[in-house]
């Protein structure tokens, strides 16, 4: 048998062991500030608390860093439980079983789509489910939606995964494609970037205006990847912020669809916080709902765009279910039979994340039994979340060299903090930026952990940090006591 030519260099088996050495480089070089360095000290810290409760100034590790809120004491939705208890179990659909019909109903609905709750469902996920999005899709903005175009994932992130990695080009293609992200911006949109060897293109929000989203930062950002030989991909927007927590006006949003479309840039919506909305007579719009009353889904190039949304926010908190779902607006058939064979690679999303996402769009109604019960707990999360929005916002702009824009919407604060030369080069002494050694320092004193703005982005000469409010009320308060006197210690000990 003729051997087959090949320009490849045998190597020894050393050489295909995996080791750091021959992992991807673009996974080494991916980053995920929420869950990295400091986190990892708050997990050492925990252990050492656990082994000796009085060996640290603090007894208990509290996770500010990520938006987690039921490992903050959050209690999940009745209504929400009912369900997947029922299509998990069936033995509880008994009429003898005291769970509220409307629960048990709904779970039969999603029964009778699946063979069982064990079984994979089609790669889009139960058809049951995305008709319940595409409904809730109508009632929200008031156009109809097409269940083929909704595909069921993991969260918002293995949407957004799933549609970066299809849409970013190899770049042996001979192409440079991008992402542009907002800054700051949530570092999974980094991550992938690094991931996919593809280029993160920045557009700045403007800080000293809330965190709005200018025309001319889009604009400017786009020239920029021109010049670099970029070619655009997608714009991610993020709607309410994270980590900013501001809401988009729709002057905004309408400068941002008409440049995309005219760009041909499509638009990435995350848009997993549209029900934390805390600010007074202030509301979410979808990107979707603007571009339709813009018509910007009609001619011969329509807008794109996908758009995200997750149980894992909002007021379910549901984190652990990983359900969510993506839409999509002014692709071409083609494209989505790409997506619904990547999809395809995963199989299904786990089908409790779907049920989860079911019951998220399609709430008891006015009438139902579970009603009024969801609707109480519902209401006793959001006016808990704006409390705490409002009291954590107005303490950090008491702190010396600090200054918060209020957080109207999502579940963070994003304080700015001045921090001296004498704690910038302390900080490097220690490998550290600046904000990631205050943040350290923080967890090492207090046990309150936050992420360091520059995980996130950050406009160059200034340092954040980005923290939850989901704490609950009785202990939002000494979260902030404990912050405050930290904060006091830190500036006397590195003064201005």
């Amino acid at each position: 048998m003729e051997a087959a030519s090949s320009t490849f260099v045998a190597h020894s088996p050393d050489a295909s062991r995996i080791t750091l050495d021959t992992l991807n480089e673009h996974a080494k070089a991916a980053e995920y500030a929420v869950r990295g360095a400091i986190v990892a000290r708050s997990n050492e810290l925990r252990d050492q608390l656990a082994k000796d409760p009085s060996s640290l100034p603090f007894s208990e590790i509290i996770s500010c860093n990520i938006g987690n809120p039921q490992a903050l004491k959050q209690k999940p939705i009745s209504f929400v439980r009912d369900v997947v208890s029922c299509v998990i179990n069936e033995s509880l659909l008994d009429d003898s079983i005291p769970l509220p019909q409307d629960a048990k109903d709904r779970a039969r609905i999603y029964l009778s789509d699946t063979p069982s709750m064990g079984a994979y469902t089609e790669s889009k996920g139960l058809a049951s489910v995305r008709r319940e999005v595409a409904a809730f899709l109508e009632r929200r903005d008031g156009y109809p939606a097409d269940t083929e175009n909704i595909f069921l994932t993991n969260g918002a992130s293995a949407g957004v995964q799933l549609v970066m990695s299809t849409i970013m080009r190899d770049p042996a293609s001979g192409v440079r494609d991008g992402i542009m992200a907002p800054i700051p911006q949530y570092p999974i949109y980094s991550a992938l970037s690094t991931l996919l060897n593809g280029a993160l293109v920045p557009y700045y929000l403007d800080e000293s205006n809330a965190w709005a989203c200018s025309e001319q930062a889009i604009v400017s950002a786009m020239e920029v990847a021109e010049e670099q030989g970029v070619t655009l991909r997608g714009l991610v927007v993020i709607n309410p912020g994270n980590p900013t927590g501001q809401v988009l006006s729709r002057g905004d949003m309408e400068s941002l669809i008409r440049t995309c479309q005219a760009k041909g840039v499509a638009i990435m919506a995350d848009e997993v916080y549209q029900e934390n909305v805390y600010k007074e007579a202030t509301t979410f719009q979808s990107f979707r709902k603007v571009a339709f009353e813009m018509d910007a889904f009609e001619g011969d190039k329509p807008l794109q765009l996908a758009s995200f949304h997750s149980t894992s926010k909002g007021f379910l908190g549901e984190c652990g279910f990983r359900g969510g779902y993506f839409e999509l607006n002014g692709f071409d058939d083609e494209v989505s039979a790409v997506l619904y064979k990547m999809a395809s690679l995963g199989l299904c999303a786990n089908t409790a994340g779907q049920i989860v996402t079911g019951a998220m769009v399609n709430p008891p109604r006015e009438g139902d039994v579970s009603y009024t019960k969801y609707e109480a707990e519902k209401k006793a999360i959001l006016d808990s979340l704006k409390r705490r929005a409002v009291k954590l916002s107005a303490a950090l702009n008491q702190l010396e060299g600090m200054s918060c824009n209020s957080a109207d919407g999502a579940m963070y604060a994003f304080p700015q903090i001045q921090l001296s030369q004498a704690a910038v080069e302390e900080a490097a002494k220690h490998g550290m930026a600046a904000d990631a050694f205050y943040c350290m320092e923080l967890l090492n004193e207090t046990g309150v952990v936050v992420v360091p703005g520059s995980g996130f982005g950050q406009a160059f000469g200034t340092w954040h940090f980005r923290t939850t409010f989901l704490p609950p009320d009785e202990q939002m308060d000494s979260v902030i006591a404990s912050l405050g006197d930290y904060h006091d210690k830190f500036m006397a000990k590195f003064p201005l």
